[in-house]
């Protein structure tokens, strides 16, 4: 259930200034307004157990017949009461928090995050661990957390791969050690390919009542304006993020490119001493694990800047998880909500504006070079590539090693 955050902010407000039973009155009037569901409700919002908010509901009834007792009466001093089991095991949160990430799954642009681990469960392996907890109280720490209970969402691309797991702590492994050791770490994707022009654009912004944008009725390209393709290039590592806005097709020769842009306009300015690079990218599409011109064109640049390269594709039907999707795309989405996107500088200009509170920061141009479709890399030219597959998985992990650079070595 959704947390009605009016509610919250007027009990964070009254909190400060009102003892403990005033509290409890006060939330539990709310409640009683509300009706069905309100207990549930107030409770979510004021941080509460729904028992505290029924015991002032009972403590209303009583002094509406006058029949409330001393006992009901008393007011605790300041800091009385059972201390919370994190005060007491300060390690709780940190430990749950741990059994929990390796199986943590669910949709990436949301802020929810679920667990496929039941409470019986996470309570036993945290006793293992010598914790003294209960379920509910694993049931409250979860929610603390930011987990909830939630039904299946049909949300996969394809048929699960049986080496899925695997792949992502091999992925998230290299991820940390690269980040560890201060080398870049970037994410790579095209996002949703975007009608140029005075089309309708989802969502609401703030306009003066009765004067909406007015928009074309159907959206049909502009054969004159076209469509534009956004490729981006996410630093895990530095939060800031590179846009090329393509107007012909999305093709891998046009991904590596704007991999070389990120890299003379941003990469090569904040690592300067950088050897090596790790590209994380979705299985399919311009960079796709099976894609021969992708990698074609990755051998290309890596001879050109003299640096290796390591790339970690997702497993089959994953590529929500891509990190470029919910900490960089999903914020451009939001920033130009409800705006038509009536050029190409509009979108390149909406791009390089958009900004969060946790400082991402995303620079952006247009690419317009013609990119032709249908190259074809034949079995003799990718022999002569300097590619290195992992023995795990080596079509979807893999490294690029410049010539020069393991002829002098």
């Amino acid at each position: 259930m959704e947390v009605n955050l009016a509610l919250k902010k007027k009990y964070e407000t009254l909190s400060p200034l009102l003892d403990e039973r005033s509290f409890r009155l006060c939330v539990a009037a709310d409640a009683q307004t509300i009706g069905y569901g309100g207990v549930t409700q107030v409770a979510a919002a004021a941080g509460i157990s729904r028992t505290t908010v029924h015991a002032g509901l009972k403590e209303l009834a009583a002094e509406a017949t006058g029949t409330l007792q001393l006992a009901g009466k008393r007011i605790r001093k300041t800091g009385a009461g059972r201390k919370f089991r994190t005060d007491l095991d300060p390690t709780l949160l940190a430990d749950l928090d741990r059994l929990l990430d390796p199986v943590t799954r669910g949709d990436p642009m949301s802020p929810l995050r679920w667990t496929c681990k039941s409470t019986p469960k996470l309570t036993v392996e945290l006793r293992a661990l010598g914790h003294t907890v209960s379920q509910p109280t694993v049931w409250r720490l979860l929610e603390a957390l930011g987990y909830s209970m939630q039904s299946n969402r049909k949300t996969h691309e394809g048929t699960e791969h049986p080496d899925r797991n695997a792949q992502f702590e091999f992925l998230n492994a290299t991820v940390s050690a690269f980040l560890a050791r201060g080398e870049p770490v970037i994410s790579v994707d095209t996002k949703k390919k975007e009608l140029v022009g005075d089309f309708k654009n989802v969502g609401r912004e703030w306009q003066k009542k009765g004067q909406p944008v007015a928009v074309r009725m159907h959206d049909f390209v502009d054969k004159e304006l076209g469509k534009a393709i956004p490729y981006g290039v996410y630093d895990l590592g530095r939060n800031e993020g590179w846009v090329s806005v393509g107007i012909t097709h999305d093709t891998a020769e046009f991904a590596v490119e704007t991999i070389r842009r990120w890299w003379e306009r941003m990469g090569r300015q904040a690592y300067p001493a950088a050897q090596t690079v790790l590209i994380t990218a979705d299985g399919g599409g311009s960079n796709g694990a099976r894609l021969r011109l992708w990698k074609w064109e990755l051998c290309q640049w890596t001879e050109e800047v003299g640096i290796e390269v390591h790339v970690r594709h997702f497993p089959p039907g994953t590529s929500k998880w891509n990190k470029i999707e919910h900490r960089m795309f999903c914020h451009i989405t939001e920033n130009w909500r409800g705006q038509p996107l009536t050029s190409l500088m509009t979108i390149v200009n909406m791009i390089g504006a958009t900004h969060t509170d946790q400082g991402l920061a995303i620079q952006a141009e247009v690419d317009e070079r013609q990119y032709a479709t249908g190259r074809i890399i034949s079995d003799q030219e990718m022999a002569q590539l300097p590619l290195i597959p992992c023995d795990f998985h080596g079509t979807w992990n893999y490294r690029v090693t410049p010539k020069s650079g393991a002829e002098s070595a």
